[in-house]
C-alpha cells in the first residue's frame, strides 16, 4: 500500500538543488534559519558518488538538517527515511535519522520517538547509509514510533559526535512502506497503527477505540501481544484476535458484530474467561440478546455467578444463551457449603426464622432441612443485623426452638444473585455436571425464563433450583436430565431435578433418568405435557418415590400425555405452616389425562397416585383421573391409588368432583372407578338389597350419591309376578360407609344397574 498513490500525499522532500532555503538547520519550523547562505554549508553539482549533493562543515554539537516542507503523517502509514552520507576531511562524526513529529496545530509530540538508530563513519569517504523506518504502530522494525497524535514532520538527518568534519550529503529519500507491515491492509485495521503498545501493562484502550472508530466497513486486527484494557471497550466493528486482552473483572468488552464465544475465547486466550466476559457483555449492551457458545465447550473450575458479573440485581430485557457444552472441572470451588443452627420458627411469621445462630455464616440460596421442613425448602435472604433468615416456603411443623441444617450446592450457573430476572432463555446447552456440580439455580424473583433443549448430565445435588419466585411461568422444555445415581437403589437417592416455589410453570417434552424425584412443585397452574421420566432400580420388589411432587392443596395442575414410569405422583401440603383445613380449598383442581403409568418388580402395595395431608379436616374437590393407562410388569399391584396417613387422613364424607374414569388397568388387582356403573343381582327376595362400592372408590372414598338406578328385566317377587314399583336408596351404609342399600316397599328379586359415586357431583 502507498499513500503518494492511494491518497495522493507529497512524502519526497525536495532535492538539494532546488535550494539549500529549502531547508532548516533548526527543526523546519516557518521562521527558523535555513541552510542557504551559511559559510559551512554549499550545493555541490557533480560528485562521483552522488551527483548534486549538500556539502557541510560540523560546527556544532548536533548538526541538524530537516526540511521546511510538511511530510504529511497519518495513523496507519509507515515511512522510510534514508540518507546517503561520505566524510571526506577532519573527525569522522556520526549519522541518524531524524525529525519533528508536528501536532495538527503545530506544536511538537514529545511522546513520538524523534531519531533513529546512530551510524558511524569509519573512514574518509566511505558511503554511509542510514535509514530509519518511523510509524504509528509499535511494531517490530519500526525505529521510531510516532503513535496517533502527529499530523505531520519536518524529515531529515542529525549529525553528532565530534566537529570539524566535512561531509557530503545525498539527497534525502521519504518512502511509504506501509505495505510491509499492513496485512490486507482494504479490510482491516490493526490496533498497534493506533498506538497500542501490547506490552500487558500500558493502558491500550484510546488505540482499541480509535483503531475502532477508523476501521469503518473494514474489521480491526489486534495483532499478536497482549493488550491491557484498564476499563469498558465497545467494538462497533467487527474484530479478530490474534493476540489477546487483560481487563479488571468489572471491566466489559463488548464485540457487537461478532458477539460469540470463538470471539471471547480468542480476546482472553481462555474459553472459561472467555465465556464469563461474553456473559458479563450479555448483560450490558443492547445490540445482541442473544450469546452464541459457537458449539463449544467450556471447561468451569469455579461457579459462573451471572449477576456479580454482570454487576446488576435486576434486569428485564429478553437474553438468550444457546448452542454449547458447560463442564465442571473438579476442585474446591464446587464444594457444598454446609451450616448447622439453632433458629425459632413461629407460624404468624411463616416464611421466617428468626433468633438465627450463626446467620452470618449461612448463605442465601442454601437448603433448609430439620424436623417439620418440607422437601426443597430454600433460603432467600440473610438480615445478619436482624438475626432473621428467610425462606422461600413456610415449614408445616417446625414451630418453637431447633436445630437446622444449611446445605449451599454450587451451580454451574448461579443465578441466585439477581432480585429479579426475567426473560432469560438458555437453549441447546449440555450442562455436563459430571457429579462435581448442580445445574441451574434461578433468580430469586422472575418471570417467564426459558429452558429448552439443554441437557443435565449427572448433577451432584440438583438439576434446577428455584430459590424464590424465579420460576413464575418457568418453561422447561424438550430437556434431558440424566441422575448422577443410575446405579444407586431408589430409597438411597438424594437428587432432584427441579423444584418449583412460585405457579404457571410448563414442563412439556423433557425426558428424566433415575432422580430421586424427578420435580417437587409448590405454586399453581402447572402443567406436565409429554414428559417421560423413570425412577426405578434393579432391585425385586424394590421402593419407588414420587416422581412429581405437588406441595399446594388447590393446584390447578395438569398432566397429559406423560409416559410416568416406576416413580407416582404425591399430593402433598407440606409447604403449609397450618396444614390441618380450617377454610379455603382443600385438594383440588388436579387433571390426569392420557398418560401411560408403569412400574415393574414392585410390592403389591405401591400406588401410581397417592395424597399425602399433613393436617386434619382435608378432602379432594375437583380431580379429575380420566383416560390413561396403568400397567404393571413383572407383578401385580393392588390398585393404584391410595392416601398415605402418616400425618392425616383424608374427610372421606367431604369429597366433591371426582372423575376416575375410562382408564386402563393391566396387572391391577383392582381397578379405581368414580362414578362406577355395578351389576346388582338379587336371587332372593328382599325388601332391601345392599351393593357394595368401597373397592371401586378413590382414595378410600365412601359410596356418597347413587345417580342412576336401571332395572334390567323385571323385577318379582318370590312367586315370579312381575312388580311394578319404584325403589327408593340410602347412600354410605355398611361401617365403612360404602355401601348403597335400595329399599322396595315388598320383598322382590332381580338385576339392576347402580352408577354410584365417592362425591357429592357439584
Amino acid at each position: 500500500m502507498n499513500k503518494a498513490v492511494t491518497d495522493g500525499l507529497v512524502l519526497m522532500p525536495p532535492a538539494f538543488e532546488a535550494g539549500l532555503n529549502l531547508w532548516s538547520r533548526e527543526d523546519g519550523l516557518a521562521g527558523q534559519g535555513s541552510w542557504a547562505g551559511q559559510p559551512n554549508a554549499a550545493f555541490v553539482t557533480a560528485d562521483q558518488d552522488f551527483g548534486g549533493c549538500l556539502e557541510v562543515q560540523k560546527t556544532t554539537a548536533t548538526l541538524k538538517l530537516r526540511c521546511f516542507q510538511r511530510i504529511p503523517f497519518l495513523p496507519g502509514m509507515y515511512l522510510r527515511v534514508t540518507a546517503r552520507v561520505k566524510c571526506l576531511s577532519g573527525a569522522l562524526p556520526s549519522v541518524r535519522v531524524a525529525g519533528y513529529a508536528a501536532a495538527a496545530n503545530g506544536a511538537n509530540v514529545a511522546a513520538a520517538v524523534q531519531v533513529g538508530p546512530v551510524a558511524t563513519i569509519a573512514q574518509y569517504g566511505q558511503v554511509v547509509t542510514v535509514s530509519a523506518i518511523l510509524g504509528s504502530g509499535n511494531r517490530n522494525g519500526v525505529d521510531m514510533v510516532w503513535g496517533t497524535a502527529p499530523a505531520y514532520g519536518h524529515l531529515g538527518i542529525d549529525v553528532t559526535g565530534p566537529n570539524g568534519g566535512i561531509l557530503r550529503i545525498d539527497d534525502i529519500v521519504v518512502e511509504d512502506v506501509t505495505g510491509v507491515f499492513l496485512r490486507d491492509m482494504l479490510t482491516h485495521v490493526d490496533v498497534r497503527d493506533y498506538g497500542a503498545k501490547g506490552d500487558g501493562i500500558t493502558d491500550d484502550r484510546a488505540a482499541f477505540e480509535a483503531a475502532d472508530a477508523a476501521a469503518g466497513q473494514r474489521s480491526v486486527l489486534v495483532s499478536k501481544g497482549t493488550y491491557r484494557l484498564n476499563g469498558n471497550v465497545t467494538f462497533e466493528s467487527g474484530v479478530r484476535f490474534e493476540g489477546t486482552v487483560t481487563m479488571p473483572d468489572t471491566a466489559r468488552l463488548s464485540c457487537t458484530r461478532n458477539f460469540d464465544l470463538n470471539t471471547y475465547t480468542a480476546a482472553f486466550g481462555s474459553e472459561e474467561t472467555g465465556f464469563r466476559k461474553a456473559v458479563q457483555a450479555l448483560f450490558s449492551f443492547t445490540d445482541h440478546v442473544e450469546l452464541d457458545l459457537s458449539g463449544r465447550r467450556v471447561a468451569l473450575t469455579s461457579p459462573v455467578d451471572v449477576a456479580s458479573l454482570a454487576g446488576l440485581t435486576n434486569y428485564q430485557q429478553r437474553r438468550v444463551i444457546r448452542n454449547g457444552q458447560l463442564e465442571a472441572v473438579a476442585g474446591a470451588a464446587w464444594a457444598t457449603a454446609t451450616v448447622t443452627s439453632v433458629a425459632t420458627y413461629a407460624v404468624a411469621q411463616p416464611t421466617r426464622l428468626t433468633a438465627v445462630a450463626n446467620v452470618a455464616n449461612i448463605p442465601a440460596g442454601a437448603r433448609v432441612s430439620g424436623t417439620g421442613v418440607g422437601r426443597e425448602v430454600y433460603v432467600r435472604s440473610v438480615n445478619v443485623a436482624a438475626g432473621t433468615v428467610e425462606l422461600s416456603q413456610p415449614l408445616f411443623a417446625a414451630a418453637g426452638t431447633r436445630t437446622f441444617t444449611f446445605e449451599r450446592y454450587r451451580y454451574l450457573l448461579d443465578l441466585g444473585g439477581f432480585e429479579n430476572l426475567g426473560r432469560l432463555e438458555l437453549r441447546q446447552i449440555d450442562f455436563d455436571c459430571g457429579g462435581i456440580a448442580s445445574g441451574v439455580m434461578l433468580p430469586r424473583v422472575g418471570l417467564a425464563l426459558r429452558i429448552d433443549q439443554c441437557n443435565f448430565g449427572r448433577p451432584k445435588d440438583r438439576g434446577i433450583t428455584s430459590t424464590g419466585t424465579g420460576c413464575q411461568g418457568l418453561m422447561v422444555d424438550q430437556s434431558n436430565f440424566l441422575s448422577n445415581e443410575q446405579d444407586v437403589p431408589v430409597q438411597s437417592r438424594t437428587t432432584i431435578a427441579l423444584n418449583v416455589n412460585a405457579n404457571d410453570a410448563k414442563i412439556r417434552g423433557n425426558r428424566i433418568v433415575r432422580f430421586a424425584t424427578f420435580a417437587l412443585m409448590a405454586g399453581t397452574g402447572h402443567m406436565f405435557v409429554g414428559n417421560h421420566f423413570f425412577q426405578g432400580d434393579d432391585t425385586v420388589d424394590g421402593t419407588r418415590r414420587a416422581g412429581v411432587v405437588l406441595t399446594a392443596t388447590n393446584v390447578k395442575t395438569l398432566f397429559t400425555g406423560n409416559y410416568i414410569d416406576n416413580s407416582f405422583i404425591e399430593w402433598s401440603n407440606e409447604h403449609d405452616a397450618v396444614p390441618a383445613f380450617v377454610d379455603g380449598f382443600s385438594f383440588g383442581g388436579l387433571t390426569i389425562t392420557g398418560n401411560i403409568f408403569t412400574v415393574n418388580d414392585v410390592a403389591a402395595h405401591f400406588r401410581w397416585l397417592v395424597v399425602t395431608p399433613r393436617g386434619a379436616g382435608h378432602f379432594i374437590h375437583g380431580l379429575s383421573v380420566t383416560d390413561n393407562v396403568f400397567r404393571t410388569l413383572n407383578g401385580s399391584i393392588e390398585r393404584v391409588e391410595r392416601v398415605d396417613d402418616s400425618f392425616a387422613s383424608l374427610e372421606t364424607g367431604r369429597y366433591r368432583m371426582i372423575e376416575f374414569g375410562q382408564n386402563a388397568f393391566h396387572g391391577v388387582s383392582q381397578i379405581t372407578v368414580s362414578p362406577v356403573v355395578m351389576q346388582h343381582d338379587q336371587t332372593t327376595a328382599a325388601e332391601t338389597w345392599t351393593v357394595e362400592a368401597g373397592p371401586f372408590m378413590p382414595f378410600g372414598g365412601r359410596m356418597r350419591n347413587v345417580t342412576s338406578l336401571v332395572t334390567e328385566g323385571a323385577v318379582t317377587n318370590a312367586s315370579g309376578v312381575a312388580q311394578w314399583v319404584m325403589p327408593h336408596v340410602l347412600t354410605e351404609r355398611g361401617t365403612a360407609r360404602t355401601q348403597a342399600q335400595i329399599r322396595w316397599p315388598s320383598a322382590v328379586r332381580g338385576r339392576v344397574l347402580v352408577t354410584m359415586r365417592a362425591d357429592n357431583p357439584t
